[in-house]
């Protein structure tokens, strides 16, 4: 589903926060604390996830790029547990079953020294400043300097897990409809590996001209290298030091695959996974995007045409155009959205059979000039929830080809109504 670009952040921030509270407790009041800790957390990531569904950088997308996704949210970097947010009593664990203790993270077992030494050599000649050298772990970071302006550079060494967004979603190319970018490849090498090479920006969506060019080989037996450089000393730096990042795509293509990297693949950490406890809700199923997808160009109103389309899970969207120019439409279905109806839909319509059903107009938020909004929202007492909204643009970062989105608020609002998406609830 689409989100904005605290997101990331935001999940780092609850994950942390989650796992100093489990490491923390191990009696029976501790599981009780930590059960209302989990559910807290879930229930602050919906409601963030609700204020900002229709509008934001589509998650699936910044997967090609990062590799985050919001479900590895509560299991920090090992892993995914597999969680759903819900009631409270659905995460309780029974008092009668004592839990295993937390289990720690390794420590690293990689010397900075050493991926260091495999960067320096598979770069140009410059000079690097690498303050951690002497330290361990699985990433390396500096500036380099080549005389025509400081960057910064990273590379990191992990294994693959097996979702897609940890592992053949990273060398993806992102969509363009949703992360602007320069250029991207993605190739299946003759070893078997795979590699993507993206020349894009750090903040993609509000045109600063920080640029972030970045390369991520996956190789065969699983391991993931992931190299990135910026025109800029720091990655979040606004002073911008050069005009480009200092290797060009077949160098950065010539690091990630440089041979240095493969005796270190050996000491890499292997992945635990975390054991669900008893009592601890699943995984919910997934939702079918391609259904999702497919139900959606079957409401569009006649006399548009399909230009583009995509998206995944509970999050689908196309480009259409009347003849007119292009006009981005996108929908979210969701579920369990209850205990946010009160905020999302104040002042909404309330039909005679419960549904409540709310129209806004807005502004664009992505930085494309002259670009409006319009959304349809309705939700279901059940708390099944369809957002639908059409754009005057075919991207959001894009100024407006057209004065007013391809579709009406009454259409978009028909859509939201459709008895259609009941399937998904």
């Amino acid at each position: 589903m689409p989100l904005n670009e605290g997101h990331d952040g935001f999940a780092e921030e609850l994950g942390e926060a989650l796992r100093r509270t489990g490491d923390g407790f191990a009696t029976e009041d501790g599981r009780e604390l930590v059960a209302g800790g989990l559910t807290r957390g879930r229930r602050r990531l919906r409601r963030r996830r609700a204020a900002t569904v229709t509008g934001g950088v589509l998650a699936f997308a910044v997967v090609g790029v990062g590799g985050i996704y919001g479900g590895n949210l509560l299991a920090g970097d090992e892993g995914a547990t597999g969680t759903k947010g819900g009631k409270d009593s659905s995460v309780a664990a029974p008092k009668e079953t004592t839990p295993p203790p937390p289990t720690k993270r390794p420590a690293p077992t990689l010397e900075v020294k050493d991926l260091a030494a495999v960067l320096k050599a598979n770069t140009p000649a410059g000079t690097w400043t690498i303050p951690d050298e002497d330290g361990q772990g699985e990433y390396v970071s500096g500036v380099y300097q080549d005389g025509r302006g400081e960057a910064a550079v990273s590379v990191s060494l992990s294994r693959a897990d097996e979702t897609a967004e940890g592992g053949a979603g990273r060398v993806e190319c992102p969509d363009e409809t949703f992360v602007p970018h320069d250029g991207c490849t993605s190739e299946k090498l003759p070893n078997g590996d795979r590699l993507m090479v993206l020349q894009g920006y750090e903040y993609p969506d509000k045109r600063v001209e920080t640029k972030n060019w970045r390369a991520v080989l996956l190789t065969r037996d699983g391991f993931l290298v992931d190299a990135s450089e910026y025109n800029a000393p720091t990655e979040k730096d606004s002073a911008i030091s050069r005009p480009n990042p200092p290797f060009s795509p077949a160098q950065l293509k010539a690091l990630v695959t440089a041979e240095g990297w493969r005796p270190l693949f050996k000491q890499l950490i292997v992945p635990q996974k975390k054991p669900v406890l008893p009592g601890m809700d699943t995984a919910p199923p997934e939702v079918d995007g391609e259904a999702v997808r497919a139900t959606l160009r079957s409401l569009l109103p006649k006399g548009l045409t399909v230009t583009s389309q995509g998206g995944e899970g509970e999050f689908a969207y196309v480009v259409v155009d009347d003849g007119k120019g292009k006009s981005l439409v996108q929908i979210n279905v969701q579920k369990d959205m209850s205990d946010v109806a009160g905020e999302l839909f104040a002042g909404a319509t309330k039909l005679p059979d419960g549904r409540m059903v709310k129209v806004t107009e807005q502004p664009g938020e992505k930085g494309g000039a002259g670009v409006v909004w319009w959304t349809a929202d309705m939700i279901l007492p059940s708390g099944f929830r369809v957002v639908v909204s059409a754009f005057n643009t075919g991207a959001q970062h894009q100024d407006a080809t057209r004065a007013k989105p391809a579709l009406t608020t009454d259409q978009l609002k028909a859509i939201a109504l459709d008895d259609k998406w009941l399937k998904f609830s």
